[in-house]
Parts: structure tokens; C-alpha cells; sequence
């Protein structure tokens, strides 16, 4: 198959290096613009947690596959020629491109990269697209990332008919995997678990308030699980106002009471609030003790749920041992989700074993796709040699005097003696490297064909 992967992820590289190596913006179509002249066809998926390029390495198939995926949108850029390499030649060149594209000394990235090639790149992709490869194990983001990534890359006509096709196996192999193994069923994120408190706590979630403390995206992962209980009222507090607006729009729909404040807002707001959800990355302690119990008393004692994604803090751990408040940490809600975590860890292993046997299919599939390439160009070939023999009858027909059943006899042998050259020469040289094996199984091949015949 030729296929190679290198890159980085949150297992093997700090983050420092991770962010160095990220691709963002317009760098991602300068990158493949690149990688054209390297490889036969070249995807990259970079999130904050990984950085990978895979890429068909050019030999002669890959080669004479190196067209656009059918449904690419922009004409292929490929220009010039490339010289067929081999999977760990390409390996090399695209490692020294990865670390000058990114100005950075390559012993400074060598020792950080996994490399993949063939079964092994494409075990390692179907692992990323099945959330096996995550740090939340079994999350579904990864794979509307790379659907992403492959989106962009057919855009720009970079996604060859070959690499178009393992992606197409990856998206139905990850599909099996979450669908039949239960890898992704058990929610072990921090917004499920939030919601999971608010129904325990609140009998009647849809009447409550939700107070969002900073509209990141940890806050906004946990808005769309809490929004989806029914919660009448949203208030979103942030610093600029224009990412407050822009979450309110996606947690919009009827009903729902949505307004955005700025933060200095939050001390007069509090009280209003049933829930509260607080992730701003902020130094500075932004809920503390007396400003809830003020909240408290105008809210005369009804009960809160405060929970606090960030790190530092931003509630005052105080706050957790006035009466009527339930605060809860990061470290807290692991423990929420810690259950089903375990239910993911043990359907990860059938997972791995269903990874393994669908990438044996697809390595199958892939050898009888390019047997069938073969065998059209054998039949092609074939057909172009019996058309000079035909034509060389028909004109011996029209210039001797041979009656037409002595020329079809002719046409009939030479026909033979032309097309089972190729076979004949195929024994004879299997023949002289004594695979007695190998003889058999085109000796009984071909009496089997012609039995059917």
C-alpha cells in the first residue's frame, strides 16, 4: 500500500512542542502544496492534542494512481514528475520537512515522532478515527476532525484516488468500531458529567438558571450538555463580548433565554443563578466566599451548584462549606465519570481486536483493487496484441488468394500462440526458481478457468 504516517501526539511529545509543530490557518494548504512534491497523495491532521502527516509514498502504482479523488472540487497541482521511493526513504524526507517547514532543528523532533508504515499506518489511523488513540478514550471530536482535514485536502485537490480510498475504509472501519464494541456509549466528559449533578441536584432542571463564567471552550462543551436539559435561562459573563455572542448563537433555540454580560457584571448576577459553571484561566480568584453568601441571602438560601473547571481556581474552595452550595472541582467531576471510564477501558479491549481484523480487511481489499488495475491492463495489453494479429489477417485476406477457413485457422493459432505467451512464460520462469508451490496453484488456476470456460 505504501502508505507512511509520522507525527506527534499527547503521549509522546510536551506540549510545547505539540504547539510548535501545530499547523493553523493557511499553513495547513502551504504544507500540502509542499508535500506534492514528495509524496503521491498527502494528508495532514493537526489538533492541540497531535500533529500527522500521512502519505503515499510514489512508487509505480501510486504513481499512475496519483489523480484527484473523484470528487475534488480543484484541479490537481501536481506539476512536475516525482521519482518512485521507497516507504522508509519517504519516511526520512518527510521528517527533514517537517522540522525546516517548522524552522526547528531536527534532533529537536526526531526523538518526539512515532513512525508508521503500511498495516501499521493504517492500524494507527483507524485507532485515531475510533477515539482510541485519544486522551479521553473513545471521544467522537477526533473524527469530525479528520473529516475536516480530508475535506479541506480533496478542496485543494490533494486527496490522490488512492488515499481517497483509504479513507473511505478508515470512515467505516471507525464507524463498526464505536457501533460495535461500545467504545464511545458510556459519556465520560466533563459536561456530561456537570449535567449528571444538575439532574441529581435539581428536580426540575428546565426552571433553572445557568450562570457561564467565561465562554471558553470547556464552558461551552458544558453549556450544550446543560442547555440540553431544558434550562430556561442562560446568562453568559466574559471578558469580550464578541465570544459571548457568538456561544449564545449556537446554544439559541426557542425558549431559551440567553444574555450576555461583561464580566465585572458577575458580582450583581450571582444570585440570579441556580447553576454555575466557571473556566475562565484567569490568576485571579473570581468567586470567594462573601460574594456567595451576598448571593445567598438574596436568594434566600436556595440551593446553588457550583462547579469549577479551572485551574487555578476560580471559586474559593471556601465556598464549598457554606450550607445550600454544592462545589464541585475538575478532581470532583472525575470521579462522576470514573465508572464509565472503566466501561471504556473494558470495551477497548474488544475495540483493539476488531481494529486489527479490519485493517487484515482492508489490506485485503486493497490487494484485490489493485489485482483488478492488473487485470485490466493485462486484458488491455492483450487486446492490443490480438488487434495486430487481426489486422495483419485481414490484410493477407484481401492480398492472397487463402480461402477464409484457412485464414480463420490461421487467425485461431496465431490468437492462441499470442495470448497464452504471457501464462506460458510465467510457469516456465516459476518453473526455474523451483516453487513447486507457486506452479500448482497457476497450473490449477488456469485448468479451472478454462473448465468453467
Amino acid at each position: 500500500m505504501n502508505l507512511v504516517v509520522i507525527g506527534v501526539n499527547h503521549k509522546t511529545a510536551p506540549v510545547a512542542l505539540r504547539e510548535r509543530l501545530a499547523f493553523v490557518g493557511g499553513d495547513i494548504q502551504v504544507a500540502q502544496a509542499q508535500l506534492q512534491s514528495l509524496t503521491a497523495g498527502s494528508l495532514i491532521i493537526s489538533t492541540c492534542n497531535r500533529t500527522e502527516i500521512y502519505a503515499l509514498a510514489p512508487n509505480t502504482q501510486a504513481l499512475v494512481d496519483q489523480v484527484p479523488s473523484a470528487d475534488s472540487s480543484a484541479p490537481h497541482s501536481q506539476t512536475s514528475p516525482i521519482e518512485p521511493v521507497t516507504t522508509a526513504e519517504l519516511t526520512e524526507q518527510l521528517i527533514h520537512w517537517l522540522a525546516g517547514f517548522k524552522s526547528l532543528p531536527i534532533e529537536q523532533v526526531r526523538p518526539y515522532l512515532y513512525e508508521y508504515i503500511d498495516g501499521q499506518a493504517l492500524t494507527h489511523l483507524l485507532r485515531v478515527a475510533a477515539g482510541l488513540d485519544s486522551m479521553i478514550l473513545g471521544e467522537p471530536q477526533i473524527f469530525g476532525q479528520i473529516k475536516r482535514s480530508v475535506a479541506e485536502a480533496k478542496e485543494y485537490g490533494y486527496l490522490t484516488n488512492q488515499l481517497n480510498w483509504v479513507i473511505e475504509q478508515i470512515y467505516a472501519g471507525a464507524k463498526r468500531v464505536r457501533n460495535e464494541t461500545g467504545v464511545g456509549t458510556q459519556a465520560i466528559s466533563l459536561g456530561y458529567a456537570a449535567s449528571k449533578l444538575v439532574t441529581q441536584i435539581f428536580d426540575k432542571p428546565q426552571e433553572a438558571t445557568f450562570l457561564l463564567v467565561a465562554a471558553g471552550e470547556m464552558n461551552r462543551l458544558v453549556a450544550q450538555h446543560i442547555a440540553a436539559l431544558g434550562v430556561k435561562r442562560i446568562l453568559i459573563c466574559n471578558r469580550t463580548p464578541q465570544r459571548a455572542q457568538a456561544l449564545a448563537q449556537e446554544l439559541q433555540r426557542p425558549g431559551l433565554q440567553i444574555e450576555v454580560h461583561a464580566l465585572s457584571e458577575l458580582d450583581n448576577l450571582l444570585y440570579q443563578a441556580d447553576i454555575v459553571s466557571s473556566c475562565s484561566g484567569s490568576m485571579d480568584m473570581l468567586i470567594d466566599k462573601t460574594m456567595t453568601q451576598r448571593a445567598l441571602k438574596k436568594r434566600r438560601y436556595k440551593p446553588m451548584l457550583m462547579v469549577d473547571l479551572a485551574v487555578p481556581r476560580d471559586i474559593d474552595s471556601n465556598v464549598g462549606k457554606l450550607d445550600d452550595v454544592y462545589l464541585y472541582s475538575v478532581d470532583d467531576l472525575q470521579h462522576v465519570i470514573a465508572g464509565n471510564l472503566e466501561k471504556r477501558r473494558q470495551a477497548a479491549v474488544e475495540a483493539e481486536l476488531l481494529v486489527s481484523h479490519l485493517v487484515v480487511e482492508i489490506e485485503r481489499r486493497f490487494q484485490v483493487r489493485k489485482v483488478g488495475q492488473d487485470i485490466y491492463e493485462y486484458r488491455n495489453t492483450s487486446q492490443q496484441k490480438a488487434n495486430i494479429v487481426l489486422q495483419d489477417m485481414l490484410h493477407q485476406l484481401r492480398t492472397t488468394d487463402s480461402s477464409p477457413e484457412e485464414m480463420m485457422i490461421e487467425l485461431t493459432r496465431r490468437l492462441t500462440q499470442t495470448l497464452s505467451h504471457a501464462p506460458s512464460s510465467l510457469m516456465r520462469r516459476v518453473a526455474h526458481d523451483g516453487n513447486s508451490e507457486m506452479l500448482d496453484v497457476i497450473i490449477d488456476g488456469l485448468k479451472e478457468a478454462y473448465r468453467k470456460k
